[in-house]
Parts: structure tokens; sequence; C-alpha cells
């Protein structure tokens, strides 16, 4: 993956693969966490092979690549969730690991290769 190939499509993927992996782990989290009922399992699981099929319309040479880079979407979408739908809001230790991932995420899409 090139910088000429990471368009808004494919960073609107990684944002979508974000929400729907957050929202199926979440289903879980309620039902085993919260005490919510075991019905919540059923759109989680439903989230998390939208999370699946998501990431493989990412353009790049390998799966692994695609998934490194999204790890940072991931973390960055991960505090979003955790201010605006947990109501608690991320501090600075949040927000400074979230911007190393992102430059780490940087490294892997922006690299040189052959």
């Amino acid at each position: 993956m090139t910088p000429a190939t990471i368009s808004p499509a494919t960073l609107a993927v990684y944002l979508g693969a974000a929400l729907a992996e957050i929202a199926g782990c979440y289903a879980f989290w309620a039902w085993i966490r919260l005490g919510r009922s075991v019905a919540w399992i059923v759109p989680g699981l439903a989230c998390l092979a939208v999370f699946a099929w998501l990431l493989t319309l990412v353009e790049v040479e390998a799966a692994g690549r695609a998934y490194a880079a999204y790890g940072g979407v991931y973390i960055l979408s991960s505090l979003l969730w955790l201010w605006l739908v947990e109501g608690s809001r991320p501090d600075r230790w949040d927000v400074s690991g979230a911007m190393l991932c992102l430059i780490g995420a940087g490294v892997i899409l922006f690299a040189p290769r052959p």
C-alpha cells in the first residue's frame, strides 16, 4: 500500500470495520460483564462478520499489512467509543498511546517498499 492508494474509501472501510468490531465485542461485554440478555450475542456475531468482511475490501497485497495498519484506526476508534458510548473521557495517557499507535500505523502504510 502506497500513499497513492490510501483513498477516502479505504479510510471509510477501516472506520466501518472498527465500528463493527467494537460493537460486536461490546455485545459480548454487555452479555457477560453487564448482565444483558444472551440475545446480545446474535447482533454481536453479525457485527463481527461484517468487520471481517470489510477488511477484505482493503486494497493491499497482504492481509497482515492491512490488519496492522487497521490497528491504529481501531485504537483511536476504541477511545472514541469509550468517550461517546460509555461516557468516559480518554485521559492524556489514552491519547498519547493512541498517537503512538497512529504513528506506527503510518510507518506501516507509508514505508517505501520494492
